[in-house]
């Protein structure tokens, strides 16, 4: 595969690439008839071009729609592999610095690691609810080291990064956060946000053509696939664990089985029956959880299951409880009365919140801790109770409740605006 990045001359212009041709491969590719006539491998090959600019904005919107009109987009092999090539075109991390930085700061629990822990959602399904993933890694970087991977909204009103960009009295600066500054970002909190635009530069060769195409492409279902810190080498992977929800049910399993073709170890797939990209407030939840196979732990075994809010201690909330379709600065305000433990203890958002942190700390393994003293007036008394999957569901909010409740949370939130903007620009 040529390489993600184009050249640079002498007077730091970057050099164009010569245009790459794939006429052939849209041959093979239309009619539908000639399905199977392309490998996972060709397209990733195709798309790589795409990161710099070397396939004509004719054939990259051909290819697109190629890959929707035959379902290819949505295969596993195909989204493991444009995954693949994505990450190799993204923005190069030291990798070795960074794994300093989190081992200094890495704090074992149960059968949490200590690695980097993201929680992301496809977006597409049209509910328009809070913020509910973004809020959720803010909570869970309480006891995780997050990797939040995001963006500007797409698809709904307030986007994760529109989100951040509101927050007062003073918003962070996530495009500070870059390949050079990561690591002293973890040295001075546990909180991450990679600003998609940031560590994929090539995406912005791609995104006058999405916005030109009336149907979501194969890049909204690879985005929450290439988390730039899921990077190979050493004892273990940096990114130890994520939950991604998905808006269609027939995509959960393809994403579980894409994300163990990437390696993945810990992981777990969600849609909600409404068709929800999180863990649903109103009802049950389609899950797929890829773990380590007790038996042979080289391996992966992949559990489906279903959960509901009473699995977590919670009662059920109607969607439109919790959609509000508020603009980020109405949401902003929220995520910081949430914050500052000034939302009742029976506020539907708070418990669509507490459920999916809660998720997110079980998936990472940190609930499988036997004892635990989380210092709030906490006798240590841990909740073993398991419920669907096997999972200590109430035993994971009642660590989100303590991220509120001790302040922690808030915390590690101010220490990641603080040390945003004492970032410089390049």
């Amino acid at each position: 595969m040529a390489s993600a990045t184009a050249p640079v001359t002498d007077d730091g212009l970057v050099e164009q690439l010569p245009r790459i041709d794939i006429k052939l491969l849209l041959a093979k590719l239309w009619p539908l008839g000639a399905k199977g006539a392309v490998s996972p491998d060709d397209i990733a090959e195709a798309i790589s071009h795409f990161f710099t600019n070397r396939v004509s904005d004719v054939q990259a919107a051909s290819l697109l729609m190629c890959l929707h009109f035959t379902g290819l987009d949505r295969q596993a092999e195909v989204l493991a592999k444009t995954a693949e090539s994505m990450l190799k075109a993204a923005a190069k991390i030291d990798q070795n610095e960074l794994r300093a930085a989190i081992d200094g700061k890495r704090r074992k629990e149960g059968g949490y690691g200590g690695g980097l822990v993201d929680i992301v959602g496809t977006g597409g399904d049209s509910h328009n609810t809070f913020n509910i993933s973004t809020t959720s890694s803010i909570l869970a970087s309480s006891l995780l080291l997050i990797a939040k991977h995001g963006n500007r909204a797409s698809t709904s009103k307030s986007g994760a990064a529109d989100l951040l960009a509101c927050m007062q009295p003073q918003p962070p600066q996530i495009a500070r956060i870059r390949p050079d500054t990561i690591a002293d970002l973890y040295r001075n909190t546990n909180y991450g946000f990679l600003f998609a635009p940031v560590f994929h530069p090539g995406m912005r060769h791609v995104a006058p053509i999405r916005r030109e195409l009336p149907w979501r492409t194969i890049f909204n279902l690879v985005g929450p696939l290439a988390n730039p810190t899921d990077l190979r080498g050493g004892d273990e992977p940096l990114l130890e664990a994520r939950m991604i929800g998905v808006a269609r049910k027939d995509i959960g399993p393809v994403f579980a089985h894409a994300l163990q073709l990437a390696g993945a170890r810990k992981a777990m797939v969600v849609c909600g029956d409404e068709e929800l990209d999180e863990i649903s407030c109103a009802g049950d939840t389609l899950c797929w959880r890829i773990q380590p196979d007790p038996a042979n732990p080289a391996t992966t075994n992949t559990e489906h299951f279903r959960l509901h809010p009473r699995d977590f201690g919670l009662p059920a909330h109607p969607l439109s409880e919790v959609s509000p379709g508020k603009a980020p600065e109405e949401n902003a305000a929220i995520l910081r009365r949430i914050l500052a433990g000034e939302v009742p203890d029976d506020d539907p958002i708070l418990h669509f919140v507490l459920i999916n942190t809660a998720a997110l700390f079980v998936v990472s393994g940190i609930c499988e801790a036997d004892s635990s003293d989380l210092g709030f007036g906490d006798d240590g008394v841990v909740i073993t109770e398991r419920g669907p999957g096997g999972g200590r569901w109430k035993e994971g909010v009642r660590r989100a409740r303590w991220a509120i409740k001790s302040g922690e949370a808030a915390r590690q939130w101010a220490a990641f605006v603080e040390v945003t903007n004492r970032f410089t620009d390049y």
